[in-house]
């Protein structure tokens, strides 16, 4: 009896050490397992960030393939200032007609089904610019371009401002920094293919293979289940104080931005006279990245208001200096102020808008988009028409108004608001 007990004794007291010894364990288990989840969710943000980075690139990328071969096709269809200006409006146009239907897709669909479908309609429309040989093929060819960019634009956007909320540290501005990265490669690579003496057809459809191939294969890293649950109001109802004044920045940048853009690499060849004109370009979109990539830190340490100060009078003086030294080493560092200046203000524009109270952040996106495109509409085409009217050099003081104009429209949204982080 004696014996029986001591075994069942002995039995209690190795299930005993057991449980303590469980009890002990899942507290370190429970740690593991929170560790393991917490670096999946890291690697899983990290890899989201690399490859939305990469369609940034891709972005610039193709734009910059684009809009250096402009002189080329000025050219080739022989275009006056005027005509080439009007051409130009085709673009905007299409943005603007664009701008309902990328709304409704980002707050329908997981962001990243707009932006693949888009991206796949840019290569093919980029090649058709590249085929095209009359002004009603090149208007074809550039609506679809423009509805296309329109579409990832917004949908990119949204996706960059929904991982940034997964960051500490502000991350919205190498965003565009790495598309201006990539325009800064496409003007590079442009201006290789120029000087092999390839057309304008190879290069772009190189280009459109080179994106579908990327598009197929990167898309399926993308952030997923983003859809907008709530604050989803229609792009078109009347906007707030609080968004019509992130627009109207919006508005005056993308007049610089757009105009540089499009306007850069003529004022290059028609009035400094350089033979090798994409390097106005280049130099605009070089000083955009860099600025890019440092404003998030300028931002940090200055704040918004500052940087929109900052913004605004580098665009002027650049802007000056090339108006009043038309030769090349002014004209080129002014080139560079402009490009400093205008590349940090849509970036914090975008972040700010994420921020509304009434808009989802991809609505709210798109709606001041919409003001952006407005400013596109106005900008080219009215440089154009003010070239043709006077001349090249004089048309280029718009730029410089519309940059001054971010001054007192920034105080008035800051002033609105009481932000100044």
């Amino acid at each position: 009896m004696k014996t029986q007990q001591l075994r069942i004794n002995s039995k209690n007291s190795r299930v005993s050490k057991e449980m303590v010894q469980a009890v002990e364990t899942e507290p370190i288990q429970n740690s593991v397992i929170e560790e393991t989840s917490k670096k999946f969710q890291i690697d899983q943000k990290v890899k989201q960030r690399l490859f939305l980075s990469l369609f940034f690139f891709l972005s610039g990328f193709n734009f910059a393939s684009w809009a250096s071969r402009i002189p080329t096709i000025k050219a080739a269809l022989g275009l006056n200032e005027a005509e080439l200006g009007s051409v130009l409006l085709t673009m905007p146009i299409s943005s603007m007609i664009g701008l309902p239907l990328s709304g409704w897709l980002v707050s329908r669909y997981d962001t990243r089904v707009p932006l693949t479908l888009a991206f796949l309609l840019n290569a093919v429309s980029l090649s058709l610019i590249g085929l095209a040989h009359s002004t009603f093929n090149l208007v074809i060819a550039l609506f679809l371009f423009s509805l296309s960019t329109r579409i990832f634009n917004i949908a990119m956007n949204t996706q960059a401002i929904t991982l940034q909320k997964l960051f500490d540290r502000k991350i919205n501005g190498s965003f565009h920094g790495l598309w201006s990265t990539g325009g800064i490669v496409g003007v590079g690579v442009t201006t290789f293919i120029i000087s092999q003496g390839i057309s304008i057809t190879p290069h772009l459809v190189t280009v459109a293979v080179i994106t579908i191939l990327i598009t197929l294969f990167a898309s399926r890293f993308l952030l997923r289940n983003d859809r907008a649950a709530t604050k989803t109001k229609q792009a078109f109802a009347k906007p707030d104080a609080y968004i019509l004044y992130l627009g109207l920045l919006v508005f005056f940048a993308a007049i610089c931005e757009g105009g540089m853009f499009d306007w850069s690499g003529i004022y290059f060849q028609k009035v400094v006279k350089e033979d090798l004109f994409t390097i106005g370009y280049l130099t605009f979109m070089t000083f955009m990245a860099f600025s890019r990539f440092v404003s998030d830190r300028i931002i940090e340490k200055m704040g918004m208001a500052p940087t929109y100060l900052m913004s605004a009078l580098c665009i002027f003086t650049g802007i000056s200096l090339a108006i009043s030294f038309p030769s090349f080493w002014p004209a080129l560092i002014g080139f560079s102020f402009v490009g400093f200046g205008t590349a940090a203000v849509i970036p914090m524009t975008y972040t700010l808008a994420g921020a509304s109270e009434k808009y989802s952040p991809g609505v709210a996106i798109s709606l001041i988009a919409s003001f952006g495109i407005v400013g596109m509409l106005l900008g080219p085409p009215l440089i154009g028409y003010i070239a043709h009217a006077s001349n090249l050099k004089m048309s280029f003081i718009a730029f410089a108004v519309s940059g001054m104009m971010l001054i007192p429209i920034s105080r008035l949204f800051f002033k609105l608001t009481k932000l100044n982080n």
